[in-house]
């Protein structure tokens, strides 16, 4: 009895992680994923979430640093920032449909936000994954296939971020800059070698709305208005449609508030000089 219940439980966990090939019979036809596969400049046609009625308030145009210092901090879940700034991070896809979805939104509101990629998905869809950048947003490095990395032995682990690292340029021409290891869970050795070998932060957050356990579109949006404040990194999941249909509330109700968002490295870019980097958050799904 034991033995399946810890079977049903791993059945349970990879269901809400989501998987980068959930939708591909579906979609392969209209989404090519060769290397020639262009990038969305149009409203996604898939895009189902009800528009907000009448003018939507949108982001200011900010021309903000995205060059952050590098100095002795390894690990970040929140910034002393000089204003109501906050950054706003998907983690786990790209997802065929959601991510398009979500940055219809993103676009409707002048909002850029931090994307944390899978590199399997990144290698399955990488036509999303140039729309993320294309549309002026900043893709991060969330490993290979979403292992707990702690439990891996440093090869395996090298592989993990360095695969994904290289997906990521060869999709989009970019280079990431930050690194998101799943569950939030990295040793400090982990830490230290991803700093030394791309120069990446580990970034965390002060923000979880628990999506992962598919409270409702209402739960999602409640807790993340609950927690915010400045300075603060919102966890999200762009693979979940419940997610992606809490976006509008949260995101106009925040603007409503006086907040300004901006892309991680751009938060990190105003770190006051005083403040430490909070202490990591629980590990999250």
């Amino acid at each position: 009895m034991k033995r399946l219940s810890l079977s049903l439980s791993l059945v349970l966990l990879s269901v809400s992680l989501g998987s980068c090939t959930v939708d591909k019979a579906a979609d392969a036809g209209r989404y090519p994923n060769g290397p020639a596969a262009p990038v969305k400049t149009t409203r996604n046609a898939a895009y189902q979430t009800p528009p907000v009625q009448g003018p939507v308030r949108r982001n200011p145009d900010m021309n903000l640093s995205s060059n952050f210092p590098k100095g002795t901090t390894l690990s970040y879940s929140r910034v002393n920032a000089p204003g109501k700034y906050i950054a706003i991070t998907f983690d786990d896809g790209p997802h065929i449909t959601n991510t398009p979805r979500l940055l219809d939104m993103l676009r409707a509101r002048n909002i850029k936000a931090t994307f944390f990629c899978v590199g399997q998905c990144v290698s399955e869809y990488p036509q999303v994954a140039r729309q993320i950048v294309a549309e002026g947003h900043e893709i991060a490095n969330h490993s290979w296939s979403h292992p707990l990395l702690t439990k891996l032995s440093d090869a395996q682990y090298h592989d993990q971020i360095t695969r994904t690292h290289e997906a990521i340029i060869r999709a989009t021409g970019v280079t990431p800059h930050l690194l998101r290891p799943p569950y939030g869970a990295l040793t400090q050795r982990q830490r230290e070698w991803a700093y030394s070998e791309y120069g990446y932060p580990t970034i965390l957050w002060s923000v979880d709305p628990f999506d992962w356990k598919r409270p409702g579109s209402a739960a999602v949006t409640a807790r993340i208005l609950s927690a915010t404040t400045p300075g603060g990194i919102i966890l999200a999941h762009d693979i979940h449609s419940q997610t992606v249909d809490a976006m509008p509330a949260t995101l106009d109700t925040l603007l409503a508030r006086g907040y300004k968002f901006v892309t991680v490295s751009q938060l990190l870019a105003m770190q006051q000089p005083s403040a430490a980097a909070a202490p990591a958050p629980a590990p999250a799904q």
